[in-house]
């Protein structure tokens, strides 16, 4: 049984399973109410090495959007004239073990991690900080780009450090809103009116169909086509490519592995018929581009914008916010 199938099954273990599981999910949301209620208290104070830090952040494990928004968020903050450094995790990858500024260029995604990665490719000129240590992080940016905004991609969590604005991505009607083991919630569903903004309860968001580019960013046309991809929400990304493409497109083959998956283990090509091209996310491909099979393979990397709605209510929210938790007004 896997974790959706125990938070979202219906099929009558699936439910027993949730319910042997929800004692412990109160008492894991008893434990955060007590390591939160720390900091509440004033018992532990958080750091504040850096100003403004903006969280874009959510409270359930897996996918919910939260990269592709926090890029979003970067382009409304430099259009602001603010210089932007995203801070991610780097999970699974050695570098999320601290905190460290990845150098220019394309990023390694064993090294650096596949959203660090991903980041990258989709927009090479940010500044990133890879790195659990997010108080460390914040202590590179302030030394190395004090006038910058720290973007957080992920860390609504990380109490240590004071996030003067934090964005956060939830479902107003989740199927299941109960914390670890018997749910998806790394913390209670009642902390998300912590959030500076909810979305999309305060703010809507718009999603651009799904397109579909070759390796070398070209716009590409599909009629069969496979499916290969290791993200937190595999099942809305296979819903939202059908819909964006024609009829005559069919999907004969699919392979989804659990998110974060490094995609460099074993013959996974083989399992596709050699004539169709393969479907990846951005996520995916920075994996792939790595293997030695690759060349012999034709892929499409399957590429999403989203943005708030409305956007100059969005721009604007954002533009006052940064001024009021700034110190000093956006360089130029």
């Amino acid at each position: 049984m896997t974790s959706a199938d125990l938070w979202f099954g219906r099929s009558h273990a699936e439910r027993l399973a949730r319910a042997a599981l929800t004692p412990a999910s109160w008492l894991y949301a008893l434990g955060w109410r007590a390591y939160a209620s720390l900091y509440d208290s004033g018992l532990k104070r958080a750091a504040e090495p850096h100003s403004p830090v903006v969280c874009v952040g959510n409270l359930v494990v897996g996918g919910s959007g939260k990269t592709p928004f926090t890029l979003f968020v970067s382009d409304v903050i430099a259009s602001l004239g603010w210089p932007v450094v995203i801070g991610c995790s780097g999970y699974g990858s050695p570098a999320e073990e601290a905190a460290r500024i990845a150098p220019a260029g394309m990023l390694d995604a064993a090294e650096w991690g596949d959203e660090p990665a991903m980041i990258r490719m989709l927009r090479p000129n940010l500044p990133l900080i890879v790195g659990r240590r997010r108080v460390l992080a914040a202590e590179l940016c302030h030394a190395s780009f004090p006038d910058a905004v720290l973007l957080m991609d992920d860390g609504f969590q990380h109490l240590p450090l004071v996030k003067h604005l934090s964005i956060v991505l939830d479902d107003p009607a989740p199927i299941n809103g109960r914390c670890l083991p018997a749910g998806p919630y790394r913390e209670p569903r009642g902390d998300r009116h912590k959030a500076d903004l909810l979305i999309p309860d305060d703010c809507g968001i718009g999603r651009s169909p799904v397109r579909l580019e070759s390796t070398e960013g070209e716009v590409a046309e599909v009629g069969d086509y496979a499916v290969l991809c290791a993200i937190g929400s595999p099942q809305r990304f296979l819903a939202e490519l059908e819909a964006a493409l024609p009829p005559k497109s069919r999907r004969v083959a699919e392979q989804l592995l659990p998110d974060h998956d490094p995609l460099r283990e074993g013959n996974l090509l083989d399992a596709f018929p050699p004539d169709v091209p393969v479907v990846v996310t951005a996520k995916d491909w920075v994996k792939l581009r790595a293997r030695a099979d690759v060349g012999t393979r034709r892929f499409l990397v399957a590429k999403q914008d989203v943005w708030a709605e409305p956007a100059e209510d969005f721009q604007a929210w954002i533009r006052a916010r940064l001024h009021e938790c700034s110190t000093s007004s956006p360089p130029g």
